[in-house]
């Protein structure tokens, strides 16, 4: 009777991947990464367990190094989480308060930090300025920042530092801290910042110590050239003119792995892998690091003052696919429930559709990934224990739009 039962359990689980290959292989199938080309990895989660998994390309076309499940990715955006969870970690020790304030912990800055909380940072509500702005400063010009000779998160805080305060007394920032809402990699670059001062070590070493070891994320590190190493590391590209091609007009892929940015690591600086993530997402569902009540700040969107949903802002020139809809954020994730349509392919010609109104009963934590080379996302629907994990190494392939595809027909 047990291997009566046991084998019906297993057809009936061989046809389940079958049918779900059948239904997602198309997405992935209109992509048409070649053998030869930068590529991803895809993996869709249930209750923790793999039912579809996909890989195609290279993660380093130099040594001709195909893509799998352990290929580290950089993650760009998507590792704000890890930041948020270690700032929530040290909440959890009693060691930060979420409303505490930036100049309790550096009493150097300065006045116009004074009322920016570690929730402001947290929730992109802290109205600093963008570094990339600071950076690009006349003031700031001198230091020639490059891919070679990249701003660190140290350097950020010292550009931060020096702004200070306006001739007139006024506080030199977008806006007062919990009056509207911005993107901020600044907020998180500082979160970075606060986690090591706080802790006593560095960043990467908190990350390692609370979270990727006791998770056994053995492959994902917050990475520092010199200082530590990327296993299977995947390399970044973009489609362009190949400077060695004939008249130097030849459209290929480029090399695009690093930027003036690229070593900053609160905002974006984590590499990880499929195998990893599963195991950082069975954490989430299991409240392995945090209880559900401690992860709750997290999943609590800001609202405005006059209690709307914010939208995204920016210039007019702003190509990020949320300028202008409203955005729900909580701290280091997205939580907006699953749209009720997505149209276009998942191409970075095309934006990814984000309406305002959800599928009922689908609601979400997301985020995604876009820097010098590599785009990626990470979507969870904790109410259906599905997970889905984008990661890419080129810059034409939109995995937060192609994670929603899936998600609609899954």
């Amino acid at each position: 009777m047990k291997r009566a039962l046991l084998f019906l359990f297993l057809s009936v689980s061989l046809c389940y991947a079958q049918s779900l290959k059948q239904k997602l292989d198309p997405i992935f199938d209109q992509l048409n990464v070649q053998p030869n080309e930068p590529g991803y990895a895809a993996v869709v989660l249930k209750n923790g367990k793999p039912v579809y998994q996909r890989t195609a390309g290279l993660r380093d076309l130099k040594a001709r190094k195909p893509i799998t499940p352990t290929t580290d990715f950089r993650l760009a955006s998507c590792s704000k989480q890890f930041t948020a969870m270690a700032v929530m970690l040290l909440v959890h020790d009693g060691k930060l308060r979420y409303h505490e304030t930036m100049t309790e912990i550096y009493p150097e800055f300065p006045l116009y930090v004074r009322k920016i909380t570690i929730q402001n940072l947290l929730n992109h509500t802290s109205g600093l300025l963008d570094y990339e702005d600071l950076m690009d400063a006349p003031e700031n010009k001198s230091n020639n920042w490059s891919r070679t000779h990249q701003i660190t998160d140290a350097e950020v805080q010292a550009l931060l530092k020096a702004a200070g305060e306006k001739p007139d007394g006024s506080g030199r920032w977008k806006f007062a801290p919990g009056t509207e809402w911005a993107y901020s990699n600044t907020g998180y670059v500082m979160l970075g910042n606060i986690v090591a001062k706080v802790s006593g070590m560095s960043f990467p070493k908190f990350l390692q110590k609370r979270i990727f070891a006791p998770l056994q994320m053995t492959h994902t590190v917050a990475y520092v050239r010199g200082k530590n190493k990327v296993p299977e590391r995947a390399y970044g590209y973009s489609r362009g003119k190949v400077p060695d091609g004939p008249a130097a007009t030849t459209l290929g892929w480029v090399d695009t792995d690093q930027s003036s940015t690229s070593a900053t690591l609160g905002d974006g600086g984590i590499y990880s892998n499929l195998e990893d993530l599963a195991k950082w997402d069975e954490a989430l569902a299991n409240h392995t690091l945090l209880s559900a009540d401690e992860m709750k700040p997290a999943l609590s969107p800001f609202k405005l003052p006059n209690g709307q949903f914010p939208k995204w802002s920016g210039d007019s020139g702003d190509e990020d696919p949320q300028h202008g809809r409203p955005v729900q954020y909580g701290f280091g994730w997205f939580v907006d429930p699953l749209p009720n349509t997505t149209d276009g392919p998942a191409t970075a010609s095309s934006t990814i559709a984000l309406p305002t109104a959800g599928v009922a009963g689908h609601p979400r934590m997301w985020h995604y990934g876009d820097t010098s080379g590599f785009k990626s996302t990470i979507m969870r629907f904790p109410h259906d224990g599905v997970t889905i994990i984008i990661l890419t190494n080129r810059t034409d392939i939109d995995p937060a739009g192609l994670a929603e595809r899936v998600a609609q027909i899954y």
